[in-house]
């Protein structure tokens, strides 16, 4: 029997809300005469904001009421944030779909300073990253982070408040929200690397659902599929929490017999940080991300994020409000 209706589980922040929209209109542009309709849910990470999402369970907060509304049946999909996607999935769910990617870049947003070289010594930057955090303190160690939480609009009110001399968040976020003016400049992944799947949208479903597969399927994109599946092989091989800097981003050169590069890095204390980088035929993704997470491996990646958790009990990491 053809679906006749489906319920996409949501968040209801505006930026996961315009994230279900967007599936919804592509849903309905292919299917005229399919029910798409939404089912906003406050999750636990919305509700917690004053405390450090690594004290209270870390990024899968934002998604484990909307994995159990599919568990109950009071939703068919959900729509996430990839790089908010803990990288095992609980019995009875998987991932579907990952559609087109938007820019992955963190942005720097200021009222005052185009970017990161014109901050004065000892500017405070707010971030609730600790993968921002390590990065933006080896090129600039004179800065001040402060943590900072809330959706998208409560961190730039809290910027415009004078509480920050900048804010770093998700380019894609402020794209999608019609807040493009508000980024003083795009940080390159050569100076910044993404988290896994930044910028990403996800799809999750039950398991063991032919037509609903067949539904779904032509909402893949088929190179960010790739692309972030290689990334998350980083997180998934080091077994890498919330609570450890980990950043990874893949390109594929068109020009290049569409090979797939991959580079990733793990942050520790003082500031250390390890890279790793390899490429190849795109076909191939989880071998290159397998392969670069043993290079971080053999560098000594356990024992830098150990270091790091001994040392920053007070700090937050990514969130999809960014």
């Amino acid at each position: 029997m053809p679906i006749k209706q489906l319920r996409i589980a949501t968040r209801q922040s505006p930026l996961a809300l315009w994230q279900a929209g967007y599936v919804q209109s592509r849903l309905q542009q292919l299917y005229p005469d399919l029910s798409v309709v939404l089912v906003p849910m406050t999750t636990q990470g919305d509700k917690i904001l004053g405390t450090p999402l690594t004290k209270i369970g870390g990024k899968g907060l934002f998604v484990k009421e909307l994995e159990q509304a599919m568990l109950d049946d009071k939703a068919d999909i959900a729509v996430h944030s990839m790089k908010d996607v803990p990288y095992r999935f609980p019995q009875g769910l998987e991932l579907k779909v990952i559609c087109e990617r938007e820019d992955p870049t963190d942005a720097f947003v200021s009222n005052r300073y185009q970017d990161l070289a014109e901050l004065p010594v000892g500017a405070v930057v707010g971030t609730s990253s600790m993968r921002r955090k390590v990065q933006l303190l080896r090129f600039r160690p004179d800065l001040e982070i402060k943590d900072l939480r809330g959706n998208v609009g409560t961190r730039l009110s809290k910027l415009d408040n004078e509480e920050y001399d900048a804010i770093i968040l998700a380019s894609a976020g402020l794209k999608r929200l019609g807040l493009s003016e508000r980024i003083s400049s795009a940080i390159s992944p050569e100076q910044m690397l993404p988290a896994p799947g930044q910028g990403a949208v996800g799809i999750e479903a039950r398991t063991n659902e032919p037509e609903l597969d067949d539904l779904l399927a032509p909402l893949i994109d088929k190179d960010t599929q790739l692309r972030v599946a290689a990334e998350r092989c980083i997180t998934e091989t080091l077994q890498a929490s919330c609570q450890v800097p980990v950043a990874a981003f893949a390109t594929i050169d068109k020009t290049q017999e569409e090979r797939l590069s991959l580079k990733a890095l793990v942050g520790g204390r003082d500031q250390i940080i390890i890279t790793a980088a390899a490429n190849g035929d795109k076909k191939d993704a989880l071998k290159i991300g397998n392969q670069v997470a043993h290079q971080l491996l053999e560098q000594g990646a356990k024992n830098l994020m150990q270091s790091y958790l001994a040392t920053t009990e007070q700090t937050t990491t990514d969130s999809s409000h960014e």
